[in-house]
């Protein structure tokens, strides 16, 4: 089990790291964490959900994901309540107070996920939540050494020394564990270093010496392009503008911001997330991603002036929503049984389509071909694509993959995330855009996404062995590679 001192400490990536050792080293291997929060979350081929933290690990683990991988995920609806879902379906919607008294029920679901996932693996390499010593939160723990003791697991404890104090976050969060607990930590790893490390080697063995738990690593700070924690990702903090520019409203509750990271491998190519007028500047397109509270959302966008500009700059560039974007691009958005808000709202009237939120969520994989499009992107038409929905919303017109407007042919909307991933789909939106700026893109014919992927996965993996005790790590399994 990975364990960090907080979080965004690099657990997520650490995890997917060590499972891709594994595999490459013959084992059959796969993630778990039994309670995720986040509002980027997968559908399965069983039509349920789950956090995509755990399926990017799956992916570094050569497995199809699994709903028994990530058995609870909160996705946050506001600042004190988040909805419900265990095993892939939605329990309801709960506060944290009510949240915090009912989870001890749920070490059933998770016990019967771990089980259940024993049956593919050889190896399961857990992830942890935020950190171990919240005393606040360790009564009925359920995600970091409660999980480690359910099932047995030795731990490693990760600390960000990029953030500073990585000394005291580590000892701190050792001596704030049980006695039981800190017997579990069989090793710590210092993460995101930059510099020279024999400037740190006297801090290390002060640390060992006071925290009598062995580090097993100092993991240099890697340039990756894999999915990372969305609530502390740094993606949002990118602020540069490449050739081809692309803008991505970052409302409040934004979710599955997923859907754009294929754009970010791409050459000349800046994906930044703009929560202003005045970081929106004059993009090549902007996206409306999905969104945990459409209604909430568009009521921001429309009071800080965003769906003002958007609807100005759509009469020069593309404007493509995905899922709840796609919901507030149409005329009216409406919630009778008051999934988010109750009501009526008017939408952004971009697309003719009205949306009612409904009860029960959709959930499905999909794959097929784009039917045929009308302006900038009709370059998309009978396009391969896959992907999967999740909304909660019902739309007029839905039988469509995307929905364009006869009234303005720069306005686009799709329920499929993922749409962008597959094929040449990516590609083609790229390389259209630059052509109507009369520019040319070098290196046209970018990688297939999940190839780059791959690649991503074992540089990730090679750093690791670099830098990580592997041997130690193996003895914790039980077991050595060098059999």
């Amino acid at each position: 089990m990975v364990q960090g001192t907080m979080s965004n400490a690099g657990k997520s990536l650490l995890v997917a790291g060590l499972c891709r050792i594994f595999k490459q080293d013959g084992y059959r291997v796969a993630p778990f964490k039994s309670q995720n929060m986040a509002l980027n979350s997968f559908i399965t081929s069983e039509g349920l959900e789950m956090g995509r933290a755990q399926v990017m690990q799956a992916e570094a683990a050569g497995m199809t994901p699994m709903v028994c991988m990530n058995p609870i995920l909160l996705k946050p609806t506001n600042h004190t309540g988040s909805q419900v879902i265990v095993n892939g379906e939605v329990l309801g919607n709960m506060s944290a107070r009510d949240y915090f008294a009912f989870k001890k029920q749920l070490v059933p679901d998770i016990k019967k996920a771990f089980k259940k996932l024993e049956e593919y693996a050889d190896i399961i390499v857990i992830e942890g939540a935020g950190s171990p010593a919240e005393i606040n939160l360790k009564q009925n723990d359920i995600v970091n050494m409660g999980m480690a003791e359910m099932v047995d697991a030795p731990v490693l404890l990760v600390g960000d020394i990029d953030r500073g104090g990585v000394f005291a976050q580590l000892l701190g969060t050792l001596m704030l564990l049980e006695e039981k607990e800190k017997k579990r930590v069989k090793g710590l790893v210092i993460n995101k270093f930059r510099g020279d490390k024999s400037i740190l080697d006297p801090g290390i063995e002060m640390l060992e010496e006071k925290g009598d738990v062995p580090v097993v690593g100092v993991v240099p700070y890697m340039e990756l392009s894999l999915e990372d924690e969305d609530s502390l990702t740094e993606r949002f903090d990118r602020k540069s503008e490449g050739l081809i520019d692309i803008a991505v409203i970052r409302y409040p509750r934004i979710s599955n911001f997923t859907d754009f990271n294929v754009f970010e491998q791409m050459p000349e190519v800046t994906v930044r997330y703009v929560t202003s007028i005045s970081e929106l500047h004059h993009p090549d397109i902007i996206f409306l991603p999905g969104s945990k509270n459409t209604m909430g959302d568009l009521k921001w966008m429309r009071q800080n002036g965003l769906e003002a500009a958007v609807k100005k700059l759509s009469e020069d560039i593309p404007v493509f929503g995905i899922c709840g974007g796609y919901q507030m691009l149409g005329q009216e958005i409406s919630d009778p049984d008051g999934v988010e808000e109750g009501g009526k709202i008017r939408g952004m009237e971009l697309l003719p389509v009205s949306t009612i939120l409904m009860p029960e969520k959709k959930r499905c994989q999909i794959e097929g071909k784009i039917e045929r499009l009308s302006g900038l992107f009709h370059v998309l038409s009978d396009c391969k694509f896959k992907g999967y929905e999740i909304h909660m919303g019902r739309t007029g017109t839905e039988e469509k993959v995307v929905v364009t407007s006869d009234m303005n042919e720069n306005i686009y909307g799709s329920y499929v995330h993922g749409l962008f991933d597959e094929g040449t789909i990516a590609n083609s939106m790229i390389q259209t855009l630059a052509e109507k700026k009369g520019i040319r893109i070098e290196n046209g014919e970018f990688e297939d996404y999940q190839t780059f992927k791959d690649k991503q996965y074992d540089k990730l993996a090679d750093t690791l062995r670099m830098y990580l005790n592997m041997e130690e790590i193996y003895e914790m399994l039980g077991e050595s590679h060098l059999e």
